[in-house]
């Protein structure tokens, strides 16, 4: 008896080894299968074929952006298990290469373009797509714009196709530019909030949100002349791709209601008889128009053609690649806030940025330098640490081009003002020369509260710069005093960089925001123009034959790379609400201008900052 509970309870061990071993076996392969897919969306493309004959669908999706963020891979695998779009942002480079790639690929017949996926994108990266496109009908193909509604901006960009067409249930959403905002001083009053400001500059409005309860005077003449600048540029690329004048658009938008009522209240045909548009389409007849110049798929479905993702795959991307020895110019791309530090997704942090630089400096075969960005700006301390690396670079013999974005204000222009050269697109927003500092305390608001904040210390200064205090009379004059000192600064700064008198710069400094046709004509741009422009400038500044760029990207520590997709995961996964209450919008409207000011604080806590968003002024 006692051989046979021996022999079992052996049989029993061994059985119990087995499952937990095959258990550990199927849950190790479970991982392994799970990491061979998740690679496999990252780095598996199966091979792309290009129909002969067939239209390159155009329909970039997400927001448009100088250079892809750390956070799309992350995002791309999310939201393609969630079932939603697989591509949060759309590089503008990747575009202009897959129709410059199109107009010369004898397998491509004609271009569609359909932007109903497109967010936020700057008017300077519509502009450059459309003068793409323009280029693409230069070489005898078909452009033709078909979706079921256009947004403003959206419309801008199908406005320079041949052929524009719109569902019958849709309409087109133009109705100008502006910028509103919300003000707070009458709410800080309510709860006693000691909002300190510190600043110099009649335009430096930045802050007169939780300053005053209006814009002021000088905020709306300051805005009025770029707003009018920018409008008449888009109305003028819409009037000429459509044979309309600027008077005609903005008749339509002024009496648009007059317009809708001779439209008995649809949209499609008001859009029809204005001329904004060619002809009225469903999907079905869209489908079959579009095959009749194309074909059809080999399946019998849809037009022939290839999505923009798709055709990327078969192409050689701008600036990523050089033969090993070859001299070329570096490209260093650089969007959002300014920081100190590394910074986080969507900010420059100058530690990064100054790496590249280095980088750039340091490679015997890099020649010239673009920084391409596209900033408000941010921090002082952060711009000038940056500034001065860009000049370590020119005294190293490699000349530094400056191309500005969608938006060079402030800390952006700060650090731009020493280059060889400065490109901007006509519609740019640059200048904003003007430096700021701020600090709310709560002393009053805890103090109806009941609660108090008191103790001893060995100066009269001891307790610093505290939200829970009083400011001290002394810490306030030192802060102002700092501030017009970091103006002084930021006016000899531009007045050696440009070579003007200081006297015309103080002209035309003051915190305004000045677009880029006029920033040319004052002195603060040298010339109009695009990246690739910005490339061919920087190879004649360093006497390169060919204008060959590469861009320089310096690799992130692993750690700090797993935190950013963290991060990443995180916004992805927090989706919003179609409709956000006014509390929501009320919170993000506060929260976003002066997010910088407590994610990456500037040591010296100046600011020079144009608080400007493309992407709220609505193209």
């Amino acid at each position: 008896m006692k051989k046979v509970l021996t022999a079992l309870a052996v049989l029993c061990t061994w059985g119990w080894k087995a499952l937990s071993s095959g258990a550990t076996v199927a849950i190790n392969l479970v991982f392994l299968i799970s990491i061979v897919i998740f690679v496999s969306l990252f780095f598996f493309h199966p091979a792309t074929k290009v129909p002969n004959g067939a239209a390159l669908l155009l329909a970039p999706e997400g927001n448009i952006v100088e250079q892809r963020s750390a956070m799309d891979p992350m995002a791309r695998v999310i939201n393609k298990l969630a079932g939603g779009s697989v591509h949060e942002e759309t590089p503008l480079q990747d575009i202009l290469d897959a129709i410059q790639a199109a107009s010369m690929d004898d397998r491509i017949k004609m271009l569609v373009v359909s932007p109903s996926r497109l967010k936020n994108a700057g008017f300077n990266q519509l502009r450059d797509i459309g003068l793409a496109i323009e280029r693409f009908k230069d070489s005898g193909k078909i452009v033709i714009s078909a979706d079921n509604a256009y947004s403003q901006g959206q419309y801008y960009l199908s406005a320079y196709a041949d052929e524009v067409y719109l569902n019958p249930m849709g309409k087109i959403d133009l109705h100008g530019l502006g910028v509103f905002r919300l003000y707070f001083k009458e709410l800080l009053n309510k709860l006693d909030v000691q909002f300190h400001v510190f600043r110099v500059g009649t335009f430096k409005s930045a802050l007169e949100p939780f300053l005053r309860d209006n814009m002021s005077p000088a905020a709306k003449e300051a805005n009025q002349q770029w707003l009018t600048q920018l409008w008449t540029t888009f109305c003028q690329d819409i009037g000429k791709q459509r044979g309309l004048t600027v008077e005609i658009i903005n008749n339509f938008i002024d009496t648009l209601d007059v317009s809708m009522q001779k439209a008995n209240g649809d949209g499609a045909l008001m859009a029809l008889n204005s001329g904004l548009i060619d002809g009225i389409k469903t999907h079905r007849q869209l489908e079959d128009y579009l095959s009749s110049i194309v074909g059809r798929e080999e399946d019998g479905t849809g037009f022939k053609h290839i999505s923009l993702y798709n055709y990327l795959q078969t192409i050689t991307p701008s600036y990523s690649n050089r033969d090993a020895d070859s001299p070329a110019v570096g490209i260093i791309v650089a969007e959002g806030d300014i920081v100190s530090g590394e910074g986080s997704v969507g900010q420059i942090g100058a530690d990064v940025l100054l790496q590249q630089i280095e980088q750039a400096r340091q490679d015997k075969n890099i020649k010239a330098v673009v920084l391409r960005i596209d900033s408000g700006g941010g921090s002082a301390f952060a711009s000038e640490l940056i500034r001065q690396e860009l000049l370590l670079t020119r005294e190293a013999g490699k000349p530094v081009v400056v191309s500005m974005g969608s938006l060079a204000a402030s800390g952006a222009y700060w650090l731009s003002a020493d280059a060889d050269a400065i490109l901007a697109s006509p519609v740019t927003l640059t200048g904003s020369i003007g430096i700021f500092g701020a600090l709310p305390t709560f002393e009053k608001s805890l103090a109806r509260a009941g609660v108090y904040n008191d103790g001893i210390g060995t100066t009269s200064i001891a307790s610093g710069l505290s939200p829970t205090r009083k400011l001290a009379p002394t810490l306030s004059r030192v802060l102002q005093l700092s501030v017009e000192q970091g103006y002084r600064q930021f006016i000899s700064i531009v007045a050696e960089g440009r070579k003007l008198p200081i006297s015309r710069v103080e002209e035309v400094a003051e915190g305004r925001v000045w677009d880029g046709k006029t920033a040319m004509a004052i002195g603060l741009v040298d010339d109009t123009g695009s990246l690739q422009d910005a490339v061919a400038r920087a190879a004649e500044l360093a006497g390169l034959e060919i204008a060959n760029g590469i861009y320089i990207d310096t690799p992130t520590p692993l750690l700090s790379r797993l935190q950013q997709l963290g991060t990443a995961t995180l916004k992805t996964m927090q989706k919003k609400q179609p409709f956000p209450s006014a509390l929501q919008v009320l919170m993000e409207q506060t929260r976003l201008p002066l997010s910088f000011l407590y994610q990456q604080p500037d040591p010296a806590n100046l600011y020079t900052h144009s608080l400007l968003f493309p992407a709220t002024i609505d193209f």
